[in-house]
């Protein structure tokens, strides 16, 4: 974004005569419009580090095997060269079987034929360690998963029983009939074991208008539209979609990779829908059963299913 230095009313007016003391010199280059004696933009940066977040789609590669790969891709965008339209790509290594080894990678053909196929591979993930010097000198980054940590588990505290004589039995059973008091109940010890359970989800909410062009990103949280999210537009959640509002564009739910986001549209239109990485496009359109209907999509054995949303 372009910024401008605002001049205040007690800055040199340059379409009048210097009157000053300073040497003549100075006056001179102020009136002379081929010297530069101030800078245009002095609140311009040269450069600025900013945190931007983008969407990559994973490759998850089986084999190496370049012939093979050709042929799925192929077979994957039925040969349409714009079926993907220079798509920032992470290639994860997580499911090849036999793991490459240093050296068995051709990488520059491998680069060239996902961009053939409007995949542009910017990142690698879960590859072996003795691969990441290979992969760098490409120009390909290393995304790293971070594992996480089991939290300690604590093991219940057992209530130890306290043993009274035969003698202090029968005389606390006198006392009792004696007062006509009933014994309390013995003291419940709670058990220190931690109960797992999920933690509660944040709400990203959206009121206005999601513009063509725009992009809405709910990080680690749920997203709710309350507007209409125009064609062209790109809402992503980490966690579920609710869109009460017609939903065109792209949708994308379960970003992070929760297999168990949905997306719930009160208005079904979108060009794109993807839980967790498995996505599905409509560029025909939606059944007449599903279109511009309530309708929800959820992932069920790596398949999206798309179903009817019945409100009585």
């Amino acid at each position: 974004m372009q910024r401008f230095a605002k001049i205040s009313q007690d800055s040199i007016d340059v379409r009048k005569p210097v009157h000053h003391q300073e040497p003549a010199h100075i006056g001179w280059r102020l009136f002379n419009p081929g010297l530069d004696f101030m800078p245009k933009n002095q609140a311009r940066k040269p450069l600025e580090i900013k945190i931007s977040t983008v969407v990559a789609v994973a490759a998850l590669l089986g084999e190496t095997d370049y012939s093979t790969l050709s042929a799925a891709l192929t077979q994957i965008t039925g040969g349409t060269p714009d079926y993907f339209e220079d798509e920032f790509t992470l290639l994860d290594f997580s499911a090849t079987d036999p793991q490459p080894t240093a050296g068995s990678i051709d990488w520059t053909a491998l680069i060239t034929l996902f961009k053939s196929h409007g995949l542009n591979p910017v990142a690698v993930r879960n590859a072996p360690s003795d691969l990441e010097a290979e992969i760098r000198s490409h120009g390909l980054a290393i995304d790293s998963m971070p594992t996480p940590v089991a939290a300690p588990v604590t093991a219940p505290v057992t209530a130890q029983p306290v043993t009274t004589s035969s003698s202090e039995q029968q005389q606390l059973a006198l006392d009792q009939l004696e007062t006509n008091q009933v014994p309390a109940p013995a003291p419940v010890v709670a058990s220190t074991a931690p109960v797992q359970t999920e933690a509660a989800a944040h709400t990203m909410i959206i009121d206005t208008p999601v513009r063509t062009g725009q992009r809405i990103y709910a990080r680690g949280a749920d997203l709710v539209l309350m507007a209409m999210v125009n064609a062209g537009a790109e809402v992503i959640a980490d966690g579920s979609i609710h869109a009460y509002a017609p939903l065109r564009g792209r949708a994308l739910a379960g970003a992070s990779g929760n297999t168990k986001a949905r997306i719930f549209a009160m208005v079904m239109e979108a060009e794109l829908v993807s839980i967790a990485g498995v996505y599905k496009t409509f560029e025909q359109g939606w059944p007449s059963n599903l279109v511009k209907k309530p309708v929800q999509v959820m992932l069920q054995d790596d398949k999206l299913e798309m179903r009817p949303i019945s409100i009585t």
